[in-house]
């Protein structure tokens, strides 16, 4: 599960709010993101391997928080701006991994089956165990859009396309993604700890795994896993950027002609003997859901002249505190970084067909990689930017937009708790399973 602003319907207006109105946003977060940094990671032993509570993981936990507290509520308009703003954060993230790229060619071309293989864990993860769950605990048809994908947000477009933007398989699409991104980069910390710590994977293997085309939720695995296997950061960042963007790419296809499809079919199957009826209860959360749609239909966009200097500011000072110092090459790695977003930005906009993920992801590679006169002192700089901390403003602001969201989570109610956990864990460990056997296979 991505972090960056959902699909929406043609008809959906956009609002663009200056620095004047969303400074509040950006103060919560610096003070939120500062004090996580501060408290730092705390290892918690549970016998079988270790569970690291990081400053991310603090982040979001201490930012939803505040977005859902009563008190004092934060402004919907400001939830969406923080929305808006996780969206360019996780370009600067794209950027930070494809410097990681370039020095990790030779090695990316030596795991390329195995790259491909694992992707069959993410199918078999969703439809193949959360699907059957979620028709156990009769969700209805919200069934088929919650447990198609882990619900990145190309998966928005296509069950709004194929169902409608009201439709009950859209509103699975929408719980879990809300729950993707509440929960989703919190567990998978947990999981990937765990994992990792057990020593059974190939880091690398691990870092494949990683890749299940949410920025928020892979940067959350590799800062866990590379935590563990130090060491072997740098092709842990190369292998799970190269991996989540290959997720991306290949999961908008195989959303549309294998997955949605299976999905329906599996769920039509598996309740043709017994169709669902919608009762009194469901139905008044149906009418809820759609009335709260609409009265929060619009995005707030949030320019990138604001977004990326905060982005910086924010980054460098976290990133400082991570380091222990403050350093010119960490400003100097938020630089090259930020360069690199603009490029991918108006490359995109130039070539329309290729997104800013792919163009971020490409020149990022070929600039740092052995053959670029840069190369070397492009990783550097980027190299002087924890990974770690960039996920812990990503996060912050994640949470903090999630307040607006928390009655779209109840239309499905505690049943949406252990399909997701079912779908994340099964999606990762089913891919870091492939992958070990692959990796064993080719060497």
């Amino acid at each position: 599960m991505s972090t960056a602003a959902r699909a929406t319907p043609p008809a959906e207006r956009t609002t663009s709010l200056g620095l004047a109105k969303v400074w509040p946003v950006f103060a919560l977060a610096v003070v939120i993101a500062l004090v996580c940094e501060v408290i730092g990671s705390v290892p918690i032993d549970v016998g079988i391997g270790e569970i690291v509570l990081f400053p991310m993981v603090w982040g979001i936990l201490f930012a939803t928080v505040v977005s859902v507290q009563k008190v004092r509520p934060l402004p919907v308009a400001l939830q969406k701006a923080a929305t808006a703003v996780v969206g360019t954060t996780v370009l600067v993230l794209v950027a930070r991994l494809a410097y990681n790229v370039g020095p990790s060619l030779e090695l990316l071309v030596d795991a390329g089956p195995a790259l491909l293989l694992q992707e069959i864990g993410h199918l078999l993860g969703t439809v193949g165990l959360a699907l059957p769950l979620a028709v156990l605990l009769k969700m209805g048809r919200a069934t088929v859009g919650a447990t198609f994908s882990l619900d990145r947000e190309p998966s928005f477009a296509i069950v709004s396309e194929k169902y409608g933007a009201d439709s009950d398989e859209y509103r699975g699409v929408l719980t879990m993604y809300v729950f993707g991104t509440l929960f989703g980069a919190v567990y998978i910390t947990f999981l990937a700890s765990l994992m990792s710590s057990a020593g059974v994977f190939d880091p690398l293997a691990l870092a494949m795994g990683a890749g299940v085309g949410s920025g928020s939720m892979m940067a959350a695995a590799t800062g866990a896993i590379s935590s563990v296997y130090p060491g072997d950061e740098q092709g842990i960042l190369a292998i799970a950027a190269v991996s989540n963007l290959l997720t991306t790419l290949l999961g908008v296809y195989v959303g549309i002609y294998v997955a949605l499809p299976l999905a329906q079919r599996m769920y039509s199957a598996m309740t043709r003997r017994n169709t669902p009826v919608v009762d009194a209860a469901t139905a008044e959360r149906n009418r809820r859901f759609r009335e709260e749609f609409s009265a929060n239909a619009g995005t707030v966009d949030v320019p990138l002249h604001v977004t990326l200097p905060v982005i910086a500011v924010l980054g460098i000072a976290t990133a400082s505190i991570a380091a222990g110092g403050f350093s010119w090459e960490i400003v100097g790695g938020y630089a090259a970084m930020t360069a690199l977003v603009l490029l991918g930005l108006a490359l995109h906009r130039l070539v329309k067909p290729i997104s800013s993920i792919i163009w971020i992801t490409t020149l990022g590679a070929a600039l740092s990689s052995p053959w670029s006169p840069v190369g070397e002192r492009l990783f550097a700089l980027a190299s002087s930017v924890s990974i770690l901390s960039l996920a812990t403003i990503m996060l912050t602001l994640a949470g903090l937009s999630l307040g607006k969201d928390m009655g779209l989570l109840k239309s499905v109610g505690w049943k949406i708790v252990p399909v997701g956990l079912v779908a994340i864990t099964a999606s990762f460990a089913l891919s870091t399973l492939i992958a070990e056997f692959a990796l064993g296979f080719w060497g």
